[in-house]
């Protein structure tokens, strides 16, 4: 792949800051024609640059009142261990994202849960039943805020 312009930068930033924006209020902020602009955010989801694109959702206004991430051990640890808990687990509604870790723990589960015996109800049945899984520590999640700036990683030299 072809490494990115100002003008690919310019669209991302913009996108990062806001996935909903129209194409035409795109191609504006840029100064570019809008088809043009079509082409290019195009052509960045094709080469994998953009990846997808996600709407933030007020959990609360839909019955998630509790949100919390799981550290997870896993034992055995295994290529068909790991990616059969990572498949079991996100067709579950109350997973909202989950990180394959190194380190102490194996995943980070971010979860999204009516009440606290929700949360209770759902560790146990849905993690710490797993014959895999030998550690679960819980944390609550009291805030939790996206940036909306875009990583440059760009060589200032």
């Amino acid at each position: 792949m072809k490494k990115l312009d100002e003008v690919d930068l310019r669209i991302l930033t913009l996108l990062y800051q806001n996935a909903d924006i129209t194409n035409k209020e795109l191609a504006a902020q840029i100064g570019i024609a809008p088809s043009t602009c079509l082409e290019r955010v195009k052509r960045l989801k094709q080469n994998g640059v953009i990846k997808n694109a996600f709407i933030d959702v007020n959990l609360k206004t839909i019955g998630g009142n509790i949100e919390a991430i799981a550290a997870i051990r896993l034992q055995p640890y295994n290529k068909e261990v790991v990616n059969q808990l990572r498949d079991d687990l996100l067709q579950l509604p109350e997973i909202l994202s989950m990180y394959h870790m190194g380190g102490s723990y194996d995943y980070f589960i971010h979860m999204s849960l009516r009440d606290s015996e929700h949360l209770r109800n759902f560790v146990f049945e849905a993690i710490t039943s797993r014959d895999e899984v030998t550690t679960v520590e819980t944390s609550l999640i009291f805030e939790h805020s996206r940036s909306g700036v875009l990583p440059n990683f760009e060589d200032d030299n």
